[in-house]
């Protein structure tokens, strides 16, 4: 089991979009191993991207409403309904906003040997979904706020101990 460390807002790794995956190795299915391992460590994890362990790869593994798994270079189709749930993120520990979020998401990609996959769901797995893919995009939860909720979150970031390193 490796679990690895997870990248704090403020690691540039977090804001670049990430390089699509042509090689489906042992390598790559190192990766989503460890990814899976990481997000698997510690309990209320809903997902990891590869960038918040430092890789620049399109690969995420996800785990809500009942379903686990892995996606590389995901797509996203997206409902025009709306989502407004509480969202958190590993790499910005312990705060949590109402984020808006489509209600449905279908991702297609590949798995780890390169055979296409899609994976539909609403609700949490939507939010999953829409919030792995965004961090392989260079983006943040926290980027898709909005007035008083965004001024707030930077705040409160801003603030923390781990931000002030």
């Amino acid at each position: 089991m490796t679990m690895r460390p997870i990248r704090i807002i403020g690691d540039p790794v977090l804001r670049t979009p990430c390089e699509p995956v042509t090689t489906f190795d042992a390598d790559l299915r190192a990766l989503v191993a460890d990814l899976m391992d990481t997000m698997m460590g510690k309990e209320g994890r809903a997902g990891v991207a590869a960038p918040q362990i430092g890789v620049s790869a399109r690969v995420f593994v996800y785990q809500a409403d009942g379903e686990r798994g892995h996606l590389i270079n995901p797509t996203l189709e997206l409902s025009a309904e709306q989502q407004g749930d509480e969202e958190g993120c590993l790499s910005i520990p312990d705060l949590y906003y109402p984020t808006p979020r489509a209600m449905h998401a279908t991702a297609h990609g590949v798995d780890q040997y390169g055979e296409p996959l899609t994976i539909s769901g609403s609700g949490f797995l939507a939010r999953a979904l829409q919030h792995e893919t965004d961090h392989l995009d260079g983006r943040l939860y926290v980027d898709t706020l909005r007035g008083q909720t965004r001024r707030e979150a930077l705040r409160e970031i801003r603030a923390t101990p781990w931000a002030r390193r």
